[in-house]
């Protein structure tokens, strides 16, 4: 069994500069309600010399994650990198262990909540995440319940239950399971383990670029296109390319190229108008879509996604419901069968690429089948 050793990073609020020691029970800013970022002091640089000999997992960049020597790993990390085209390259993390990228996120959480000892974990998930900690809780053991809303998958949610965990199905959509979720994250003796508040999650998604990174020698490409719900992989590559340009790792930050579902594209619609924020009240009804893993109408960390994007010199793209049943179709024929959520990056720069880009295929196909 690996030590114990408690967190020492500290939470610190992105708007007011509220903080709380990372062992807190708030799982969110006490003063504005808002999710926490992570205040982990310096962090040395990852020397890509000194990775060979490492473990074969993500973390072999010791040195710029939160937590260390854990003990619910189950070997995530490291998937491929494969080229589509001259210029699109695919990151396969629908070879993780629940087969999906939200693997990464969720160790970090379920390891932060093995030292600090709840009594209990929630989540709450359109699926992914929720399959994701409901393993890492098994893996750690530790009880956990995760809310999920009505319509989600029956694959996602039998996974749910095949870990063990207690599944709860909340009657409407995405906001009203997290609404649910952290309800329950009020009892004593619970740890939220909540993908969007908490920033362990975003320190484990930013090691997709550390892997990107590693597997090309040191660079990365001109930009990086990422399917966004509520932002968790986005703000993890944010995090990471601005560690590897402030460490003299890249001489430049990739742009972030983000994609949504033309059905629910709050932070796109936002973006073009020059915004810098949502609006209060939503201007558009919620509408289905076959890429129900980025289908969040509000998602809580939408200035940081809004102001990533833009510092980083990128764009918002948009994709249809055909063009995702399209892109689903031209991976399976070319070998890969992922997820409706998963192809939405593809389906938006796959036969347009100017420049060097990498796409994440985030989820298998065997998770939500082939579209209708």
């Amino acid at each position: 069994m690996a030590e114990t050793r408690m967190p020492t990073a500290t939470y610190v609020c992105p708007r007011d500069g509220a903080r709380a020691g990372s062992s807190s029970a708030d799982w969110c800013c006490p003063v504005c309600g808002g999710p926490w970022d992570l205040d982990t002091g310096p962090l040395p640089p990852v020397r890509i010399d000194s990775l060979r000999t490492r473990v074969n997992s993500l973390w072999r960049y010791e040195e710029a994650l939160p937590l260390a020597a854990p003990a619910v790993s189950l070997g995530e990390g490291r998937t491929p990198l494969v080229a589509l085209t001259d210029q699109v390259s695919a990151k396969l993390d629908y070879l993780m262990p629940t087969l999906s990228f939200k693997d990464r996120g969720a160790v970090m959480l379920a390891e932060l909540a093995r030292r600090l000892g709840p009594d209990r974990v929630v989540a709450d998930s359109s699926g992914n995440a929720g399959t994701a900690v409901a393993a890492y809780c098994a893996r750690a053991g530790l009880p956990c319940t995760v809310y999920v809303p009505e319509g989600t998958s029956a694959k996602k949610t039998e996974q749910i239950r095949a870990h063990g965990a207690r599944l709860e199905t909340v009657p409407g959509g995405r906001e009203a399971t997290a609404a649910a979720a952290r309800t329950a994250a009020g009892a004593p003796g619970t740890f939220y383990a909540s993908h969007v508040f908490n920033p362990y999650f975003l320190h484990g998604t930013k090691t997709y670029v550390y892997e990107i990174w590693e597997e090309r020698g040191g660079t990365l490409p001109d930009a990086l296109a990422v399917p966004v719900g509520n932002g968790t992989l986005l703000l993890g590559a944010a995090l990471a390319t601005a560690e590897l340009l402030a460490h003299g790792l890249i001489d430049r930050r990739p742009a972030l190229i983000a994609v949504q579902a033309e059905a629910v594209s709050p932070l796109a619609t936002a973006f073009r108008a020059g915004a810098d924020r949502l609006p209060d009240e939503p201007s558009d009804p919620v509408r289905s879509t076959l890429a129900e893993g980025i289908a969040i109408p509000r998602p809580p960390r939408a200035r940081q996604i809004l102001a990533a994007v833009r510092e980083s010199g990128g764009t918002f793209l948009t994709v249809t419901e055909d063009q995702i049943r399209d892109a689903q179709q031209d991976l399976a024929a070319r070998g890969f069968f992922v997820e409706t959520t998963g192809v939405a990056c593809w389906a938006a720069v796959g036969g347009v690429a100017d420049r060097s880009v990498v796409v994440p295929l985030c989820g298998a196909g065997l998770k939500t089948g082939l579209a209708p």
